[in-house]
């Protein structure tokens, strides 16, 4: 079988196979003709190989390895011939092992290596790099620590490694060992070693050391300017960015499409989506190669701004340049046309796709979710959970619980969330925060507790987002005590914070509280938006603070250029109406710069109910019966307004005519939870258990507050007009 002059491998154990592996030319010929395929068993024959040949051979088969049986056979073969001790052969098994994901395998040879290759630098590189490829930080970080208590000194290979693994793991005091480490080494000047101490620093938040790195650098490199590029984009500071980009053309350095798409990505994360969009149109004008991470960036900017016309556009321009293969493009595109409200082409892209991953199955149930259609999400995500490789994950459940949030469907998105405990996936801040709405809206005021425990021993407080969603479950809730303990508690406030406090004590009644926040949050160096508007203005107008109310409308369109919405129209005029100001508050709907909807002439009507103002409560509740003759609410407001009058013969008219239009006015409900169960109240039910006795504790109430000088306005009670 073997030529006699090349008699250097003979039979043993394991078989290789020609047409799995490119020899060496010097031993190639050995193993068999063009077209035949000879399965060859090989050992060391010291007459005819020198020790370093085997090495050599090994470490180029070891090269072509593409699967994880060709790896164990080269294995085998290195333990027969002997070679297995071989420090160098070691390191080509780890990171052969590793390119193949492999990763378990890689540490058992290295754990099982030779003993001196403790010491070897080559190895413990290679150990490195198959952990830190695959995301074994903390694994990386504990071998170097042990690489280092050996006396083993890591090299420009080696600092890389441990700088990145430090950046991932987010360990700022760590990098800084490391970086004294480089420094002790004599490594400051070395270009690739330099690079990665700038992104870790951009990864941990620290761009002022990135900065005084990147200035004090003698040669930079297009990775140098990219780095500083990518983490002023990552730590959201697009002007950063921006500097850096022009200062690079300055020196004379062209940008690279790596360049512009962290440049691109600045702007996105900051939310300055139209430059983004801009920037995308010149990076083209200049001829700079479009790439699918530009492409999918570009794409995220179309659905935050919910542009389907431009997602389109980058759409075609996906297809005719051939980047429908990459499944994150085809992700973003499912992405685009979910948040645009195109839900039928995001699932005719669904369909059509060879691939799917997770991310795919979690843009569609996101896609149907953010669009009202949480039967249908829900509908994707059983069918993602009956996949025969993949199964739902935090983002899975997020998005559904989070839709039926989103549609008032509370009980729905608490049963899914304890389902999802049950198999023990662990909640995120974006399912925390669902659930916390949910406890809001239902007053679930002990389950907003029992979640709050699962926050702090979650390490979650810091989050604003689940910080946000506590003080808006507590003030709704209406405990402002532990409201107001939690929002003091968060770190760092964002707008959300300030309006959801706000708006707390404004829905109870505690305006001077809300005004007092308000205050606090312009000391801060917060600029109000609408929202916080429509929260100030709300809680002055519960409380009766008209001058203050009516101050804050100039204010928020004479210092701070906000054009009042609807919204805030519809509070002035609750305002002013509420402090009897009624012919005002009708003076504001009559100048509004926009059509009144039935929402601003609702909030004038019911001031007229309480005032009792017939004259201006018909005129207000014509308007509201042109707009939509089926508010069954303003008929039934207008019936109680004539009736607290004494006008009967109208209130009976205006019943009558509701009642010929086939409006029905919805029942009142209330509900409240006792010792983790709902009671259900509903106006004019009387077959619940247990009625009797409520029924006369509030008999009991109202003698005791008619004892204590108040007496009840019976007028507006409804009377039985429709008989």
């Amino acid at each position: 079988m073997l030529h006699a002059s090349s008699q250097c491998f003979i039979s043993t154990s394991s078989r290789l196979h020609h047409n799995h592996f490119r020899f060496p030319p010097k031993l190639s010929r050995s193993f068999s003709k063009p077209g035949h395929i000879h399965q060859t068993q090989i050992i060391s024959h010291p007459s005819c190989t020198t020790h370093n040949e085997f090495l050599d051979f090994f470490e180029h088969i070891l090269r072509q390895c593409t699967g994880h049986k060709q790896c164990k056979q080269v294995h085998a073969q290195i333990i027969t011939t002997g070679t297995s001790q071989s420090e160098f052969l070691a390191a080509k098994l780890v990171t052969a092992y590793a390119r193949i994901g492999l990763i378990f395998d890689a540490q058992k040879v290295f754990d099982t290596g030779p003993v001196e290759g403790r010491s070897n630098l080559l190895l413990w590189n290679s150990i490195l790099r198959a952990n830190v490829s695959h995301g074994f930080y903390e694994q990386a970080l504990k071998l170097y620590d042990k690489m280092t208590n050996l006396g083993v000194l890591g090299d420009g290979f080696t600092f890389p490694l441990v700088i990145r693994a430090c950046a991932f793991m987010d360990r700022l005091k760590l990098s800084k060992n490391v970086h004294s480490h480089v420094l002790q080494m004599g490594f400051q000047n070395h270009l690739h070693v330099v690079n990665e101490l700038i992104g870790m620093y951009g990864k941990v938040g620290r761009m002022d050391c990135a900065r005084r790195l990147f200035d004090r650098m003698r040669v930079r490199s297009y990775v140098s300017w990219n780095t500083m590029v990518s983490g002023y984009a990552f730590n959201y500071d697009c002007d950063g960015a921006t500097e850096m980009f022009r200062r690079m053309e300055l020196e004379g350095l062209e940008p690279n499409p790596v360049t512009w798409t962290s440049l691109l990505s600045s702007h996105a994360r900051c939310g300055r989506c139209e430059e983004t969009i801009q920037l995308f149109g010149m990076m083209r004008v200049r001829g700079v190669g479009t790439t699918a991470e530009v492409l999918a960036v570009v794409l995220s900017v179309c659905a935050d701004l919910a542009v389907v016309d431009r997602g389109k556009m980058i759409h075609g321009y996906v297809i005719r340049g051939g980047f429908k293969d990459y499944l994150f493009v085809e992700n973003a595109l499912i992405c685009m046309y979910g948040k645009c409200g195109h839900v039928e082409d995001a699932d005719k892209l669904f369909l059509g796709m060879e691939s799917k991953n997770l991310v795919s199955w979690n843009a569609l149930i996101s896609c149907y979710a953010e669009s009202g259609l949480c039967d249908e999400a829900f509908t994707i995500f059983s069918q993602l959970n009956d996949h025969p490789f993949m199964r739902p994950n935090i983002i899975s459940w997020s998005a559904v619980i989070g839709g039926f949030s989103s549609k008032g469907r509370g009980e729905e998105s608490l049963e899914l969330f304890r389902q999802m405990q049950s198999i023990g996936v662990m909640a995120n801040s974006v399912t925390i925060s669902s659930v916390l709405s949910v406890c809001a809206e239902l007053a679930l005021l002990n389950l907003g507790k029992e979640i709050h425990g699962h926050v702090v021993r979650a390490l979650m407080q810091a989050n604003m987002l689940v910080g946000n969603g506590l003080v808006n479950m507590y003030t709704k809730c209406g405990s402002f005590k532990q409201g107001h303990l939690v929002f003091e508690n968060i770190d760092i406030k964002d707008l959300i914070s300030w309006n959801t406090m706000i708006a707390g004590y404004g829905m109870h009644g505690l305006g001077e509280n809300a005004l007092r926040i308000f205050y606090q949050m312009l000391e801060s160096g917060f600029k109000p938006d609408n929202i916080t508007f429509i929260a100030v203005l709300s809680a002055c107008s519960h409380v009766g603070l008209v001058t203050e109310g009516c101050r804050l409308f100039d204010q928020m369109i004479g210092i701070y250029g906000i054009e009042p919405q609807m919204e805030h129209y519809a509070c002035m005029v609750d305002l002013l109406g509420r402090a009897g100001l009624l012919h005002e508050g009708s003076n504001i709907v009559k100048n509004m710069p926009m059509e009144p909807n039935a929402c601003v002439w609702g909030a004038l009507l019911n001031s007229c109910r309480m005032h009792k103002n017939t004259d201006i409560a018909e005129e207000t509740a014509t308007h509201i019966f042109n707009m939509n003759s089926e508010i069954t609410g303003s008929y039934m407001l207008l019936s109680n307004i004539y009736a607290a009058s004494g006008r009967w013969e109208d209130s009976a008219k205006v019943r009558i005519s509701a009642k010929t239009k086939g409006l029905k006015k919805i029942r009142g409900q209330s509900w409240i939870e006792v010792k983790n169960k709902f009671f259900m109240f509903s106006a004019g039910n009387t077959m619940q258990g247990g009625l009797e006795l409520i029924h006369g504790i509030l008999k009991d109430l109202a003698l005791q507050m008619e004892s204590e000088g108040y007496i009840p306005d019976k007028r507006i009670i409804q009377q039985n007009v429709d008989k």
